[in-house]
Order: C-alpha cells, then sequence, then structure tokens
C-alpha cells in the first residue's frame, strides 16, 4: 500500500478497477480551501484504454511491483512479435495490443519488456524514446515553400508514415520521438 500524496509518479503501476494500469502523467493539488489530490491520467496495461482519475490525498493504492528485461526485437508474424532475451537467450511471443506504438519497432533494436514480478507475466513493452530511422520514400519538397514550416508524408523503414520537413529527402537518417512518432532531427 502506498499514499498517493507522496507515492504516486509517472511510471508507477497499480491495481486499480479490476485491472493494471500504469501512471502516465500525475498533478498533486494543494487548492487554498479543502483537502489535497492527485488528479492522474492513468493507461490500462490490459486494454489500452487511458482514464483521468482523481485520488484524495492519504487515499491507498495497492502498487503492482514490476520487473524491467532488455530484450532484443526479432520479427513479427501472425501470432504477435518476437523477442529474445539478452541474458538467457528464450524467446517470447507477445500480442500487438501490448505494444505502444509497434510501427517504430527496428528489428534487432533493444527495448524493454515490464514484467508483473508478482506473477511472471509480461505486462507492456517499452521502446527507447528516440529511435533513428532511414527515410525510404518521400516525395521531393517544394523550393519556396519554406516560411510557414511546411512538412511532408514520409515513410521510413519499418513502413510506418511521419511528417517530416520538406527538405528530409530518401535515403536520409531522422530521429523520431516512438511515443508521438513527431520528427525530432536530422541524423548523421
Amino acid at each position: 500500500m502506498a499514499s498517493t500524496s507522496s507515492d504516486i509518479k509517472n511510471g508507477l503501476c497499480m491495481h486499480y478497477n479490476n485491472g493494471i494500469y500504469k501512471v502516465v502523467e500525475f498533478l498533486h493539488v494543494k487548492p487554498g480551501k479543502g483537502p489535497a489530490f492527485v488528479r492522474t491520467k492513468l493507461k490500462s496495461l490490459t486494454n489500452g484504454r487511458v482514464i483521468d482519475n482523481t485520488f484524495p490525498a492519504g487515499h491507498k493504492i495497492d502498487v503492482v511491483r514490476v520487473e524491467r528485461r532488455t530484450f532484443q526485437y526479432l520479427y513479427k508474424d501472425d501470432q504477435g512479435f518476437n523477442f529474445m532475451n539478452n541474458e538467457t537467450y528464450d524467446q517470447i511471443m507477445i500480442e500487438e495490443k501490448l505494444i505502444e506504438n509497434a510501427r517504430f519497432m527496428k528489428e534487432g533494436a533493444s527495448i524493454e519488456i515490464l514484467y508483473n514480478a508478482d506473477d511472471d507475466t509480461p505486462l507492456t513493452v517499452e521502446l527507447p524514446q528516440y529511435e533513428v530511422f532511414e527515410i525510404t520514400q518521400t516525395d521531393p519538397g517544394v523550393k519556396g515553400n519554406t516560411a510557414t514550416n511546411a512538412t511532408k508524408t514520409a515513410k521510413i523503414e519499418t513502413g510506418a508514415e511521419i511528417k517530416v520537413p520538406i527538405f528530409i529527402n530518401e535515403g536520409d537518417k531522422v530521429k523520431i520521438e516512438t511515443a508521438t512518432g513527431n520528427y525530432v532531427e536530422r541524423s548523421k
């Protein structure tokens, strides 16, 4: 058990509404009048839904103990995504619903899988915050259209489509934020 006013933080996993939820965002609020409370956004690790919830100060929550294990992404087949444990070389298959933004997973990339420490079941797959991809297809940019931060659609090596500035060409490497799919910078 943990007190919400002191122990809730981003990434904390807890039992809530007969499921396991991860804190995506939180805000501790101390109004001028009345008791303090914690406003949160919780993401269900079973179905992926995000809900808003407010916990009063001192409310007890049931924290889920999680372990992070590093795996290497191997390939995707019709059952799901296949990974290899970097320490034991064991291979596991994980369904797509447990992976947020699976379209940004590169074969051979190192990722982390969160496991429930109590029953050793995988909860979710976490990609690196930023990843570098090669542009495989894009239209040429239009000259003179740079005054308004113009963007164009480009396809990266995983097949996902993203928006990039018009000066990006096929074969360029770009850094992408995997949580949002936003272009960050051109990479060397």
